[in-house]
């Protein structure tokens, strides 16, 4: 069901040779770009029209408007199942514990007398999240985008989210978005929800159309099509992050239970087909205890032939082989992985040594799913492995540095001779005499 990488016995190699030869999606964004270019630029010119276009080309309803009425989030919210609202609050809870106290604050560093540079983060001013409509729904990520938002202080914020064709006739949820995501946005006070997924979501918060002013920013994960929508408008609006398909990796040893390390590469697999799923051990015994405790779970579970066995079975997923824990380590790093579990001996250790991962979980009481839903922490987090570069969706997603200098004449005096000569230096003459003209150098004339 899942296939080995054995990577004992020689040295391993350095860089991108090692991450050549890790499991991996294939994830073509850029194919995908070419596609929703004339969906982005119909959006563009044809607007709200284009939106309830593609809503019944792609998701199989006629919407009479793409704005969601007030009263059916609160309607939504009213037959929420009391068990779904107590733990959406609960995850809400959470993650407002820990995004506040993301909150950076303004500094002010004194240079020199008379002299200071200060650091001031202002929010984007509004944004535009996503949440995913299509093989599941997921409030979860309505939580984990709008928290954020709201902690870094953004004044405007809307989520859209792809309507839902009719379960049977007179749905009362006939091309709306999901009633749980609805319900979601209306215990975070999201009052402004559109139905629209897909690129051409994407599309109308950059550009913006008749119901929907445009967005400086957006965020959420999405499939392929969401993230070539966002790469195609990088430039013009802000993005999080081009995410691919989930991934988990576990880096284990010995101590680990093989029923706990099956089931959380069972969780992952369960996203998508796509879905990346890779065990990195020294243990020999393990990867056999892994592979037969696979093959119950997987048959007891659901989803099992359209997501979680092509994901297990796909080219993105393997029990990688390694010498030791030191090699391991060096794996996963190379990997990068959206979610690392770490379920080794002295299980803390091993994960403060880690430079490479989206979030990290920490022995075997810590699961990615918790990280999913009630941890506190984000679960929209770099893939593919963009973990060595980048960092998941915070409060400082939303947020903006803004140096302010602030420098007396007196400030500016000791310090013009090395800006003049400086600019001097890169051939820039008018940056050194905008300096002299303050203190009447003479500026010398073109000739």
């Amino acid at each position: 069901m899942i296939s080995r990488i054995d990577l004992r016995g020689d040295a391993l190699p350095e860089g991108p040779a090692l991450r050549d030869l890790l499991p991996r999606a294939d994830f073509d964004v850029s194919t995908a770009l070419e596609k929703v270019r004339p969906i982005c630029e119909a959006v563009h010119h044809r607007g709200d029209a284009a939106l309830i276009d593609f809503a019944e080309k792609f998701d199989g309803v006629r919407l009479e408007s793409v704005r969601v009425p007030a009263r059916a989030l609160k309607d939504a919210l009213e037959r929420l199942d009391p068990a779904v609202r107590a733990a959406l609050e609960e995850s809400i809870r959470r993650a407002r514990l820990v995004h506040r106290e993301q909150r950076r604050t303004t500094r002010t560093t004194q240079v020199v007398p008379g002299g200071s540079v200060t650091e001031k983060w202002v929010p984007v001013e509004r944004v535009g999240l996503y949440a995913p409509g299509g093989r599941s729904v997921y409030p979860s990520s309505v939580i984990m985008n709008a928290v954020p938002a709201q902690e870094a202080g953004v004044e405007s914020i809307a989520l859209a989210s792809p309507p839902q064709a009719p379960a049977f006739e007179n749905d009362p949820a006939d091309g709306l978005p999901h009633p749980t995501i609805l319900a979601a946005c209306a215990l975070l006070g999201v009052d402004e929800v559109y139905a629209a997924g897909g690129a051409q979501a994407v599309a109308m918060f950059a550009y913006g159309t008749e119901s929907c002013p445009p967005a400086n920013m957006v965020t959420g994960p999405g499939n392929i099509w969401v993230a070539a929508a966002k790469r195609y408008f990088t430039g013009r609006i802000g993005i999080d992050t081009e995410a691919g398909p989930t991934e988990i990796a576990i880096l284990a040893d010995a101590t680990a239970d093989p029923v706990h390390v099956a089931s959380d590469l069972i969780s992952q697999a369960e996203h998508d087909p796509l879905a990346a799923a890779v065990l990195v051990t020294d243990s020999v015994e393990l990867a056999d205890a892994v592979e037969e405790e696979l093959q119950p779970q997987v048959a007891a579970t659901k989803h099992v032939e359209d997501r979680i066995r092509p994901a297990l079975s796909g080219k993105q997923s393997a029990i990688v082989l390694v010498d030791g824990l030191d090699e391991g380590l060096r794996v996963v790093d190379a990997y990068g992985a959206e979610h690392l579990e770490i379920q080794t001996a002295d299980a803390a250790a091993v994960a403060d040594r880690v430079r490479n991962a989206g979030a990290i979980f920490v022995g075997p009481w810590a699961p990615v799913s918790l990280g999913d839903y009630a941890a506190g922490s984000n679960h929209v987090l770099p893939t593919g492995g963009c973990a060595c570069h980048s960092s998941g969706l915070s409060v400082q997603s939303f947020l903006r540095g803004i140096h302010i200098v602030d420098y007396t004449e007196d400030a500016l005096a000791e310090v013009a001779h090395h800006v003049v000569t400086l600019a001097e230096a890169e051939d820039l003459p008018a940056h050194g005499a905008a300096i002299k003209a303050r203190f009447g150098w003479k500026v010398p004339t073109a000739k």
